[in-house]
């Protein structure tokens, strides 16, 4: 009879699970940036390089200006990793959840510290260690599961889960990351906040701090981003009763005197991890999602490849969108990502995206972008190239020319199922209406009503030129 008391409170508590899951489409990200409304007064956009780097050891963070008026709309923050083969992102976590894209690099490897879960993956030391070691205890390394990626995976990371990048390629990685300091999942402020769990972040090489601390002593002195490790602050003796180890290695675990930075070189690491190609084998054998668990959730998924893009003109170019359908973690998030290739002066519908902000990041090439706010002035009208980032706030209307290099980005959305609703095209509000109402709408005749709607058959991706009939 327990047991099937016990089945029965497990039963009831899936079915309110999904429930949960089927809330109407939206509620839960109406909730989340509710909870924290930011400020959108928007008049003027423009498209922005880093403005704060830190030099380590073994590579280069990059912060851009958070009190820009864009990112205070957005309730975003915005990074940018370089981190050369053999280095190691010492582990940290964060107060906000945060979607990462890899721009550059041929094989990296994240490792998570999922709170409660088993370690699943060992190390068993080779017979040299073990003979070298005759008389003593032998130890078998454990760790939880870690994750290969490479250059066009998503990565998305929960706030306050620990984690650490190792490049093991032989190219510097090339990662950017949006902060979503405004996510109802942090209950702090709207500043992205990194707890490092090793090195001396106060340590590294800065570039444009003196204008930071003299913004920050306008503002009534605000506190360092960068500070030391966790460790630190806790009492020496103390913590070397909780570890049970030696006052030295203590010493080493706070890192007072560690002044490699946050990114450091790290040449003979040995890790456990899943070859190319099974984490997805794996995935494909959880049909219904229901048996995807906490500690072997994925959190990587590719947005590169031209099959998998999800609207594709040959003489314009493909657009890749990521959202909670395709990587479910992205629903704890509630973030998303679209990935654009253009090609030469191909052109995008004039679209806005209906339920989200969309942070666009130049990974290659340039292109003209014209955004337009709610009192039909434009806000931004002007290149954006390779390494620059360009804020379009929910509901502006955006257009996008590639250059004579075409035109690479990546999109991250603040809501797990960004909607985009496109003006000109097949899939256009402009299609949707009857002719009449173009006509009375517009002052146009009958004909003039029917090439407007009609003169492109192309959905969102345009062909350069006037050339029509072709079909995105």
């Amino acid at each position: 009879m327990a047991a099937h008391h016990q089945r029965l409170i497990i039963c009831i508590a899936l079915c309110i699970a999904l429930a949960h899951a089927q809330l109407p489409l939206g509620h839960h990200q109406q909730q989340h940036r509710l909870r924290s409304q930011t400020s959108c007064r928007i008049e003027q956009l423009r498209a922005r390089r880093p403005t704060f780097s830190f030099q380590s050891e073994a590579g280069l963070t990059e912060y851009w200006d958070a009190n820009a008026a864009e990112f205070q709309c957005a309730g975003a923050e915005f990074a940018r990793h370089l981190i050369h083969p053999k280095a190691l992102l010492l582990p940290y976590y964060t107060n906000a959840p945060h979607l990462l894209y890899v721009v550059k690099g041929s094989s990296g490897i994240l490792g998570t510290a999922f709170p409660g879960c088993a370690e699943t993956y060992e190390f068993e030391p080779d017979q040299d260690q073990q003979r070298s070691k005759e008389g003593s205890k032998s130890f078998h390394d454990r760790h939880q599961k870690l994750r290969r990626f490479r250059r066009g995976d998503v990565l998305a990371l929960q706030q306050g889960i620990a984690h650490w990048i190792y490049n093991d390629g032989d190219t510097p990685l090339v990662i950017v990351s949006l902060l979503d300091v405004a996510n109802e999942n942090n209950q702090l402020d709207f500043k992205f906040r990194k707890f490092f769990l090793a090195g001396n972040p106060q340590a590294v090489q800065t570039q444009g701090l003196r204008r930071r601390e003299a913004r920050e002593s306008r503002k009534g002195g605000e506190e360092e981003e960068e500070k030391r490790n966790i460790f630190t602050g806790f009492d020496e003796e103390l913590l070397a009763e909780i570890f049970n180890l030696e006052p030295e290695v203590i010493r080493k675990l706070q890192g007072n005197d560690d002044n490699r930075g946050t990114i450091v070189k790290a040449e003979n690491l040995r890790l456990v991890f899943p070859e190319w190609g099974e984490e997805e084998q794996e995935r494909r054998r959880d049909t219904n999602g229901l048996e995807e668990t906490f500690c072997a959730a994925k959190l990587r998924q590719n947005i590169d490849h031209p099959s998998v893009a999800d609207v594709y003109n040959p003489r314009g170019g493909r657009i890749r969108s990521l959202n909670s359908h395709d990587l479910p973690i992205l629903s704890s998030l509630r973030l998303s990502a679209e990935r654009g290739i253009l090609y030469k002066n191909a052109l995008v519908s004039p679209h806005y995206t209906t339920n989200a902000h969309s942070v666009i990041y130049a990974t290659r090439g340039g292109a003209r972008i014209q955004v337009v706010g709610n009192e039909g002035n434009p806000v931004f009208d002007g290149e954006v190239s390779e390494g620059e980032l360009l804020i379009v706030p929910q509901n502006f209307v955006v257009i996008k020319k590639a250059g004579e290099e075409g035109f690479e980005y990546i999109a991250f959305k603040t809501n797990d199922n960004a909607m985009k609703s496109h003006l000109a095209g097949r899939l256009s509000a402009i299609r949707a209406m009857p002719e009449d109402v173009l006509v009375n709408s517009y002052g146009i005749s009958k004909e003039q009503a029917k090439e407007l709607k009609y003169n492109r058959e192309e959905a969102a991706v345009f062909s350069p030129g006037s050339v029509s009939g072709r079909h995105a």
